[in-house]
């Protein structure tokens, strides 16, 4: 399983999709992509097109989408006791927090937003 960060997410799907390749990489490589509610927002909230939107679906279904439970809120309140400078990282650190209460990678494209936190597996680019 491979938790979708929004960067990613959007870089895939939109514009020139730059990471189109990585997509298609992960898919050929038999992983589940999987988004958290959290990153379902910060997607929907953006001037998506209508191919945009079925393309996520069926990539991502919604119905899919990993909620933010009492397993992730524990997760990501230690994370906050433990990076540098946890204020205004409060929403990747609930999205790292899905990554590792599952033992997952996140894919995105902002790995400085996200290097310092234990225990998080990377995908990049």
């Amino acid at each position: 399983m491979t938790i979708v960060d929004t960067s990613a997410l959007i870089d895939s799907l939109t514009g020139p999709r730059r990471s189109h390749r990585r997509l298609r990489q992960l898919i050929e490589d038999g992983e589940r992509l999987v988004l958290p509610t959290l990153v379902l927002y910060e997607w929907w909230r953006g001037p998506r097109t209508t191919d945009e939107l079925e393309i996520q679906e069926v990539l991502c279904p919604q119905d899919q989408a990993l909620t933010f439970g009492a397993e992730e809120a524990e997760v990501a309140a230690r994370l906050y006791r433990a990076v540098n400078r946890p204020r205004g990282r409060e929403l990747d650190l609930v999205i790292a927090a899905h990554a590792i209460s599952r033992d997952a990678a996140l894919w995105t494209l902002n790995v400085e937003d996200f290097k310092d936190i234990p225990g998080l597996m990377l995908i990049q680019g």
